[in-house]
């Protein structure tokens, strides 16, 4: 896959479609790499008529991994946050979008359509909020403002995302340990109205193992999220046409998120999906491009 400079960083980056089509800028979530957009998903926007370009965000994937910046002390870290003291993160959300920029710079585009799922959801606002003329619209899934006062993950789903695994399993003889591992952790997120068949589910996950693997990373993108202030009032500020899904089912970011998220952006629609919770199976990667089409050429029209 190709790789550009942009933002001090290097970037590895897949695109699907002819360039000349109207582009729409895919960004994934915490610790996810590129290949957790499914590549049927990514085809079937290109084969609406889009171009379309999946990213790892820096510190997953074959983008740079920052372990020069060294390993946060996340419980330290989280019983700051619950005591309401500033944290202080290896780098920011505000970085983390001057990279999704960059690369619309280094790649020639001017403008895309910009879909985010949960911190990705969050990039793609900060990107609508803070450069409205290079969003033709704004997809924002699963995920929230981060306004004091909203619901957090249920026990259950915050354990999972701050799980580890034992001592050992990152070693090769331990690769499918670690697999079963991550599939347990990710149970925790799957939607039970469209559930995901588990053989397919530790195909994705080996697939990210094969490709790269840096768990401090995902620390790192923690404390980005956790130290963002609350983007209500950016949110008021966007102009772009609007779509903002999730789950009724969600354990990660209940739905309050995203009717939080929907009520602060004038003019979104808002759709809730039952049985969705907080992954991309292939029943919810339907439904969303059920929903992202229609919104993508509504703009081209108009």
């Amino acid at each position: 896959m190709p790789r550009v400079n942009a933002n001090q960083i290097e970037i590895e980056y897949e695109t699907f479609g002819p360039p000349e089509r109207p582009a729409v800028l895919l960004i994934m979530g915490l610790g996810m790499q590129l290949v957790a957009w499914p590549e049927d998903f990514c085809r079937a926007l290109a084969d609406a008529g889009f171009h379309v370009i999946r990213y790892d965000n820096r510190d997953v994937g074959l983008s740079s991994h920052l372990n020069h910046l060294g390993r946060p002390r996340l419980p330290w870290q989280m019983l700051k946050r619950a005591l309401g003291l500033p944290l202080r993160p290896h780098y920011t959300l505000d970085d983390m979008t001057e990279d999704a920029v960059g690369l619309l710079d280094a790649l020639g585009i001017r403008h895309a359509h910009v879909v985010g799922v949960s911190m990705g959801g969050m990039i793609a606002q900060l990107l609508a909020a803070r450069w409205p003329e290079r969003v033709l619209t704004l997809s924002s899934v699963m995920s929230s403002s981060g306004a004091p006062g909203l619901p957090g993950p249920t026990p259950a789903a915050q354990a999972a995302l701050l799980r580890r695994p034992p001592r050992g399993f990152y070693r090769p003889e331990r690769r499918e340990d670690l697999v079963s591992f991550l599939q347990d952790t990710f149970h925790m997120l799957n939607s039970p109205g469209f559930p995901i068949d588990p053989a397919l589910q530790r195909q994705r996950i080996r697939e990210g193992l094969d490709r790269a693997l840096n768990p401090v990373g995902s620390l790192r993108q923690i404390m980005a999220v956790a130290a963002a202030p609350d983007r209500s009032a950016m949110l008021a500020a966007i102009g772009a046409p609007t779509l903002v899904v999730h789950g009724l089912d969600d354990p990660l970011l209940p739905v309050a998120c995203g009717r939080d998220t929907a009520a602060k952006i004038p003019g979104a629609r808002l759709v809730e999906v039952p049985g969705m919770a907080h992954d991309l199976s292939p029943g919810v990667c339907d439904t969303l491009l059920q929903l992202l089409v229609p919104h993508l050429r509504r703009e081209e029209a108009a």
